[in-house]
């Protein structure tokens, strides 16, 4: 299984919201790249082929090459955002996981708002409340 490289013009866009939070950081991960504060993961882009890892073949149901971003959403969200459907999905691993399809149409401001969350979840309280407190990044 190759690490097939992220199109830049995700990484990019997904790196500088990432990075605009307090204390977040960068790291590339078994396949992909994702970022973290303190050691816990918020957010995760990967481009998977339709031979890629079974557990990303499995929730975004993937047709040719796909690029997806990952994240956490709680559970009122996760169900409202799986029940739209394409462009999101929820994924089997870790019961706050959520995955969203990353395209020309993608919209950036919801993907900021659901990174800033997932931060949130995963940040300890005095990060969140930083960035809950000054709004999100951007």
């Amino acid at each position: 299984m190759a690490d097939v490289p992220v199109p830049p013009e995700f990484l990019d866009r997904v790196r500088a919201i990432c990075m605009a939070l307090p204390d977040a950081y960068e790291e590339r991960a078994w396949i992909g790249v994702r970022w973290r504060v303190r050691k816990r993961t918020f957010a995760h882009v990967v481009t998977i082929e339709e031979d890629g890892p079974a557990s990303f073949r499995k929730a975004f149901d993937v047709d040719g090459e796909t690029t997806v971003v990952t994240f956490r959403a709680v559970h009122e969200e996760r169900e409202a955002l799986t029940n739209q459907g394409k462009p999101f999905y929820s994924a089997d691993w870790g019961r706050h996981a959520m995955g969203m399809l990353l395209d020309d149409d993608t919209d950036w401001a919801e993907v900021e708002e659901l990174l800033t969350d997932s931060f949130c979840m995963m940040a300890p309280r005095k990060l969140a409340v930083l960035v809950r407190d000054v709004g999100p990044p951007g």
